[in-house]
């Protein structure tokens, strides 16, 4: 019964893990047009917070720079995998996600809380990336001219003398 129960368990588990990071939504361009968008799963975004979350509560009483260090390097690696285009709501709201954790863990070091929001922005302003869209357009990325695709690459082209052979 056991063991049944782990194999249906690590079927669920190979299943989810094929599953795309980005899935693909049809949507709409500025200009009215259809366009296929790319989101961030939710599930992996919930993942990602919920394991910095755990981490912070570790790291609640350490100075403010060295938190703040220490979230500029996890925000700025969720940001590099994730940039895609269309996709800058769910990093705005990573972020937000972020700001509001780093919050709250930041109120519950002492009893006399002096954390606003104005002195939490400056906060996040300092130390938080901004998010940006990194990665290129698919029809752009994948416009890649190689040169062994090319007839002649490599090689120079052959050449007749007039003459013949000399």
């Amino acid at each position: 019964m056991r063991r049944e129960s782990h194999a249906r368990f690590c079927e669920k588990l190979a299943v989810k893990s094929r599953r795309p990071t980005h899935p693909f939504i049809c949507g709409k361009t500025r200009a009215g047009k259809f366009q296929i968008k790319r989101k961030t799963r939710r599930d992996r975004m919930r993942a990602k917070l919920k394991m910095i979350k755990e981490e912070m509560w570790w790291r609640m009483h350490q100075p403010i720079p060295a938190q703040g260090k220490w979230l500029w390097y996890v925000v700025n690696g969720y940001f590099n995998y994730h940039a895609v285009p269309t996709n800058a709501r769910a990093l705005h709201v990573f972020r937000h996600h972020i700001t509001d954790l780093w919050r709250r863990m930041l109120r519950q070091r002492s009893q006399k809380d002096g954390m606003t929001w104005a002195r939490m922005t400056q906060l996040v302003d300092d130390w938080l990336p901004k998010p940006i869209i990194l990665h290129p357009w698919p029809s752009v990325r994948f416009a890649v001219t190689h040169p062994r695709w090319e007839p002649y690459a490599g090689k120079p082209h052959v050449r007749f003398c007039a003459g013949g052979a000399q």
